[in-house]
């Protein structure tokens, strides 16, 4: 039986011309399977920032893990809903998507997984030469 052994979120930048003042990047949340297979969970999500003509020497990869992180869920909570229900929710769409793959999993076995980002070239050379 195939059974998920972790989470990764690959981060990328999205523009091909590289902007000092802007960040705009993608993050793509995939769950890494036992036998080796990867299954996409999410692949809609990123997030831009814009700031002094600087902004990538302000910026750290330990900053971009945690906003990749926030990023691909679970969300903050909304229109009285609890961060309980949020997180339940979050996990159980995603073990959903996994089902529909021939994975059974359920959304707390998937909560408790490590999860792992990983930050792609383009991104780690701005960081370097943002860094100076």
């Amino acid at each position: 039986m195939v059974h998920v052994m972790r989470l990764v979120t690959f981060v990328e930048v999205t523009d091909s011309v590289a902007d000092p003042r802007r960040l705009s990047v993608s993050a793509r949340h995939e769950a890494v399977l036992s036998n080796g297979d990867r299954v996409i969970l999410l692949d809609d999500r990123g997030w831009s920032e814009s700031g002094p003509p600087d902004i990538w020497s302000s910026l750290s990869a330990v900053e971009i893990v945690e906003s990749a992180r926030v990023v691909v869920g679970p969300d903050e909570p909304f229109d009285g809903y609890s961060q309980e229900y949020m997180q339940a929710t979050h996990w159980a769409t995603l073990a959903e998507v996994l089902r529909r793959h021939g994975v059974d999993v359920e959304g707390k076995t998937l909560s408790e997984l490590p999860h792992e980002v990983v930050l792609g070239e383009k991104l780690l050379t701005r960081l370097r030469a943002g860094a100076g």
